[in-house]
């Protein structure tokens, strides 16, 4: 039998260029989370809405692959929605979700293509960790938040071995540039046994 691309992308080492394989499985992305329970875009949308003071202000959904996040945060409340991915293939699918104000394409050699200010949320849901994002965008969404701004986001278990996930939120809330208002430990996909911690951060 051959191997689901959820036990792939997991193979991937963090930080690099995984979207060949998304790219691949842009088709059957949605059906493969769907039979595996993935829960954390409905965790996190519903701790986002917990602490929005306005839930119309411009939301980006960073890393918004097939639109499986946006849909979550859509029905929590939210209703001026951005979507960035690196893979023109799930993008493709999130434009037919019409929860989008915007969608666009990001390269993961560049920075982020965040304009400073423009978002009072940003969400990474399943974006930074093994397989994904580089733990370095963290700072980038962190950096591209207004004062007061809301940056919600996840750590799977596998990420979460590694110390430095944990400690770059450290890195943000001890000096006081940011604000730890939520971290929850919980499903993320149970078909794989996979847990996640989501949490929020007001950054200062």
């Amino acid at each position: 039998m051959s191997k689901e691309y959820l036990d792939k992308v997991y193979e991937l080492t963090e930080g690099g260029d995984s979207r060949a394989l998304y790219a691949e499985w842009a088709e059957t992305y949605e059906a493969e989370l769907a039979a595996n329970g993935y829960a954390t875009p409905t965790r996190i949308a519903t701790a986002l809405a917990r602490f929005s003071k306005d839930k119309s202000a411009p939301l980006l959904d960073y890393g918004c692959g097939t639109g499986l996040s946006g849909a979550a945060l859509h029905k929590a409340g939210f209703t001026t929605i951005d979507g960035i991915d690196a893979t023109p293939e799930m993008l493709e699918i999130a434009r037919t979700k019409s929860v989008y104000r915007n969608l666009d394409l990001a390269d993961p050699a560049q920075p982020a293509p965040i304009t400073p200010g423009a978002h009072s949320m940003i969400t990474a849901i399943g974006v930074i960790g093994i397989g994904a994002a580089p733990l370095s965008l963290f700072d980038e969404l962190m950096t591209a938040l207004p004062r007061g701004g809301l940056f919600a986001f996840s750590f799977n278990d596998h990420s979460l071995e590694q110390p430095e996930y944990e400690a770059k939120i450290m890195e943000w809330t001890d000096g006081g540039a940011s604000r730890l208002l939520c971290r929850e430990h919980g499903d993320h996909i149970p078909g794989k046994d996979l847990k996640s911690n989501i949490y929020v951060l007001e950054k200062a």
